[in-house]
Formats: C-alpha cells, structure tokens, sequence
C-alpha cells in the first residue's frame, strides 16, 4: 500500500516506513502540519517503489517489517543515492543492530516510542547535513573556488568530530547498570568532551527546597571537591531557573549579571527530563582556561542528557525497578552521612537492628524486606536540611528543631512520588511518632503507629544516642539501656522495647554495632 500527502511541490519529501499504521498515520499528520511533505510505506518493497518514482529528502525507517526489513532498505539507499539520510526507529535496540546500521550509513537510530518533537529536531539537523553534503559533492564535481570547497572541507570534519563524539556517548551509555551509574558517567562524559573544568549532577525534586548534588567530576589537580557558600547560592539559583524554563542555559562569558562569581569563567545547566518532567540538571563550568562554552557544547550536553535520560527510564521499566530506585535513593543517604562524619553507616546500623528485633517478634519476610528499605532510607528527607543546620556543632534553637522535624515528611514524599509501597512511605513518614503521642510529625499513638515504624524507633535512637555527634558525645551504653527502659510505654512500643532488651542481653545487638 501506498500513502502520500502533500500540499505543494515546493516542500521537502519525508518518506516514513513502518507497518504499523498507526505510527504512519501520526508522523504523517504531525510533519505535514509542520510544512513537509510526507510519504508513508509499509514495508521496505513499497519505500523502494517509492524512492524510483519520487525525489526523497530524508527517509525515517522501522528496522522489522515484512518482505524488506529497514536495515535491507537503508542498504538499497546507501547503493542508489547515499545523499539521502535514513533515520532507523526501532523499539528493540540491540549491539547488533547498531553495528549494522553504522555499516548501511544510517545517519541516527531513535528508541521507540519517539517523541515528535525529538523526531523534528533530528530531521532538521540531517537535512541541514544533507545540503551540506550535497553542495560539497556539487562544488567537488564543479570545482568553484578553492576557498568554498575548504570551508565545506572544514565543516565536514567538523561534522566527523561530531560524529565521533555521539557516537562515543551512545556507547558510553549502552553500558550502564544503574541509575547511580548513570549520573556518574553523565559528569566524566562531560569533562572529556567539552574540557570542563568542573561536571556537577543535581537531582530535582519538589519535595525538596534545593537542588540536590549526587556527584561530581573535577578535572582541576589537587582542587577540593567543595565550592564557596556564595558559589552553591548561585548556582542553585541557576539550577532552579533552567527547571522553570525547563530549557538549557548558557552562559558564554561570565561578566557577573547573572550573580555568579568571576572564578567561574563560563557556565551551562542543562536539564535532565524523564516523561516531559524535569529529574536533574546537569551543570559545567570552566574556571582556568582561555576556552568558553559554546552552542555546541550545549548540543553535547543536551544529547547527552537525551539519552541519558533514555537510559534511566528504560533501567526503571524494563530491567528491576526496585534495585535501581532502591541504588539511586540510598546513594542519596550515603551522601547525606557523607556530609557528617558523625552520622556514617548509621542507616546501615539501623536497618541491622531493626531486622534482627523484626525477626524476634515474627515478623514476616514480605515485612522484613519493606523494613529493609526503610531502614536504609529513613533519614533521606534530611536532603533537604540544609548544613548550616544538620551539622551545626551546637544544640538547635526551636525553629532550627522545627526545620529538622520535617525531614520525615520530605523523605515520605520523596519515596511516594516513586510509585512504591505505601507501606514503605508510611514508615519513613512515622519512625519519628510517639508510642503515647508525643512524637512527629503527626502525633499519631499506639497502633496508629506502624509496627515496622515502632520497630524502627527503638533502633533509630539506639544508635543515635550511642554514637557521637557534632554537638555531644555518645552515651554509655547502661545509660542508653536506662533510657530505652524509661521511654517504655511512652516514646516506644513496650513489645518492641521488651524484644530489644532481651536481644540486647543475649549479646546481638552488640555484635552487630
């Protein structure tokens, strides 16, 4: 069957081939709304039919289809007229087939299901490209002027050098394991490719008041990895303004309009977007070379991000969900305990007394496994504390103590928004309440209380009063034991205490601090 619509002779001709209607129908609609014309198949037969009786600009395949699949057709191409760029689509990536579409001169390989408007920028690049290519084999065969052919001669290599960096970040991320990964991977890349003097990744959440950095890459020797209060300030104010607009920024030439300081020569945030929502920003300065950012480093990042996005969500959906978010959320908390050395591993400690008090009372492996998560996650709503006051070396003023009161319930809306449990949420949001209502966030007593949160508590302040903290030293250990019996009935679930104490006695909370 074949399918054209046009509205002049004048336009450029898109030929699209996929067997599935409804994809053609779509494509068609949208790009011939958009001012080209557009001609559809079903298979590679029909496109060959068409590419004998019409003059194509650029022709965007699906890789299987019946009687001539996508990669046989862009071969067909290759040999007939390789002025015409192919653009696969494929829902079914594979090494394989990125091999083979490099070797038929497919000019970009998108990932089912594909935006519009991604489609519409890559068709403007490669019919950009394509006149290029064009008018150089025009200026090759008709050899006007020396000095036009080494301009288009420059801009070629230029484009090679383009190639060859997409190419090597598709690669790059053809790799990744976890989402973690990822975001590592996303501040090297950057400082390879455009000469960064530094990469940051900042996570975007609206539970959140700031932007939160997972990593970073510094390619200065013996700098620190830690920036002025002043510097974070602005840079967080940038962070927050490419979320808004939800496009990248560029700063080319810092001569201080937009608050940065003058050690930052030039500047670019990029934002990461998953489903139309914006994750992270990805964020590059230079600070010592006589090199500024340009648009085409903003196209590197923005790529990258594209497809590091791409990567991100396909790790959520198709690989383990659970593992991923799980790896992403606690690198969060290990960056939280980074921040105060007297809070290392004490999720982990945390989460070991909670289980062995939880398997004590009969808790069930399905209850064990959420108390697990929550165990290693129940202070990740402290993200949003800020160190002036999570590390403060003195006790909190009550509006300071009032700020640290929130962090359950940021934590508890930072793991709903992630789709999981309920049961998860609710024992992040409530390791703090009271057994007899005295606690936060909500006053909640008694069975109103989650067990798993009530087991929780017990551990929580065990090692927090057992550990030193920037404002006092750790309590001796008859002292913890006195104040854990004291809080029996009042702050804790006299079950969990009773279950506590006697594993306290019998030696195994202490093997495992």
């Amino acid at each position: 069957m074949l399918k054209e619509n046009m509205k002049n002779e004048k336009e450029e001709k898109i030929l699209f081939v996929d067997d599935e209607e409804s994809i053609l129908d779509i494509a068609s609609e949208y790009f011939q709304h958009k001012g080209y014309q557009v001609l559809t198949a079903k298979n590679g037969l029909e496109a060959v039919k068409i590419l004998g009786d019409k003059n194509i600009d650029c022709c965007f395949t699906d890789i299987n289809m019946p009687e001539m699949d996508g990669l046989e057709l862009a071969e067909h191409i290759r040999k007939t007229d390789n002025t015409i760029p192919v653009i696969i689509m494929t829902g079914y990536p594979s090494l394989d087939n990125t091999i083979r579409t490099l070797k038929n001169g497919v000019v970009d390989f998108l990932i089912k299901p594909v935006n519009l408007n991604q489609m519409e920028v890559c068709l403007k690049r490669v019919l950009r490209e394509r006149q290029l290519f064009v008018e150089n084999i025009i200026l090759k065969k008709e050899m006007e002027g020396k000095e036009q052919l080494e301009r288009l001669n420059r801009e070629l290599l230029y484009k090679v050098e383009e190639l060859n960096i997409l190419n090597k970040i598709m690669s790059d991320f053809t790799i990744t394991s976890s989402s973690s990964d990822v975001f590592k991977r996303l501040v090297d890349i950057t400082i390879k490719i455009i000469h960064a003097d530094e990469a940051r990744f900042y996570i975007i959440n609206k539970a959140v008041k700031r932007p939160f950095e997972v990593t970073a890459a510094i390619s200065i020797p013996n700098k620190a990895n830690k920036r002025s209060a002043d510097t974070d300030k602005a840079v967080e104010k940038l962070i927050i303004e490419t979320v808004s607009d939800e496009v990248p920024l560029l700063i080319s030439e810092n001569k201080g309009a937009r608050g940065l300081p003058k050690d930052i020569l030039s500047f670019m945030a990029v934002p990461l977007a998953i489903r139309e929502k914006v994750f992270g920003v990805l964020t590059a300065c230079i600070k010592k070379s006589d090199i500024r950012f340009t648009e085409k480093d903003l196209y590197y990042l923005s790529f990258m991000t594209n497809k590091a996005a791409y990567v991100i969500e396909n790790l959520a959906l198709y690989e383990n969900i659970y593992e991923n978010l799980f790896s992403t959320l606690y690198a969060f908390v290990k960056a939280i305990e980074a921040r105060d050395p007297y809070t290392q591993q004490h999720s982990n400690r945390v989460t070991d007394i909670a289980i062995v008090i939880g398997k004590e009372m009969g808790c069930t492996s399905e209850e064990l496994d959420i108390l697990n998560f929550a165990g290693h996650l129940h202070d990740i709503g402290k993200i949003g504390i800020r160190d002036a006051i999570l590390l403060k070396p003195s006790s909190y003023t009550e509006e300071e103590y009032n700020i640290i009161k929130e962090h359950p319930i940021i934590g508890a809306s930072i793991v709903g928004q992630l789709g999981l449990l309920d049961s998860e949420k609710q024992i992040i949001k409530c390791h703090h309440e009271g057994f007899d209502g005295t606690g936060y966030p909500n006053g909640l007593k008694k069975e109103e209380i989650p067990l798993l949160a009530r087991i929780l508590s017990v551990a929580d302040v065990y090692d927090a009063i057992s550990s030193d903290r920037a404002y006092r030293k750790k309590m001796e250990k008859n002292k913890v034991i006195k104040l854990i019996k004291e809080g029996r009935g009042t702050q804790f679930d006299p079950d969990v205490v009773d279950t506590f104490l006697k594993l306290y006695d019998d030696g195994v909370i202490e093997k495992i601090i």
